[in-house]
């Protein structure tokens, strides 16, 4: 079983001026991890960091036998080979791009049947053809969900997917995100500010 460990360390600045993100871990494959903190203790850059997209200061990154960042070697994978999908919190869709093709973009291998899974799993069927600006918000999270795991990725990064969907939507798309989790077999982080929703969503929860 692969392990994701972490021990890096970061300067941010933030708007209540410099603070250090220092963060030490190992999350095993299949664990559902809650990222918790107050705004500015450096959640969203932590999963940066993971996806390859800010370096930190110092320490290292690895999964498994794979060293993803090591300061003292001057090792950094790029994103890409990374094999981690981000959703942000505003899904980040194609405009220009309808349901069908969002998902396939993401592949690493064009595949019909697959995207046609997916769109099955995710409840859009009937929506293949439409548009980002004809969908609702929770449509939109379920696209940018199944998007995320066109590419197969090991690890699923979640930057607060929740928090522009109305309180009733909420408990039907947390679902959607653990279906998601156990599609994948992975490790999952997502940031949030629900102390409930942390408890309800995660096998663990870290705080910042």
């Amino acid at each position: 079983m692969k392990t994701l460990r972490l021990d890096i360390k970061k300067k941010m600045h933030t708007t209540e001026g410099e603070r250090y993100l220092n963060f030490s871990e190992e999350i095993k494959n299949g664990e559902f991890i809650s990222l918790v903190g107050h705004s500015g203790c450096g959640k969203s850059t932590l999963l940066r960091i993971l996806a390859g997209l800010i370096k930190p200061d110092a320490g290292t990154v690895q999964y498994g036998d794979d060293i993803w960042f090591d300061y003292d070697s001057k090792k950094n994978i790029a994103p890409q080979k990374r094999n981690i999908a981000y959703m942000f919190q505003d899904f980040a869709l194609f405009p220009n791009m309808n349901v069908e093709k969002n998902i396939e973009y993401a592949q690493k291998e064009k595949n019909k049947d697959s995207v046609n899974n997916l769109i099955q799993i995710f409840g859009l069927t009937n929506l293949e053809k439409a548009y980002p600006n004809r969908l609702s918000g929770g449509q939109k999270q379920r696209v940018a969900l199944a998007r995320a795991l066109a590419s197969s990725p090991s690890i699923l990064l979640l930057d607060e997917p929740l928090s522009s969907i109305d309180w009733q939507m909420r408990a039907s798309l947390q679902d959607e995100i653990l279906k998601a989790h156990k599609y994948i077999g992975g490790i999952s982080i997502m940031v949030t500010h629900d102390r409930d929703e942390a408890k309800k969503m995660g096998d663990r929860i870290l705080s910042l």
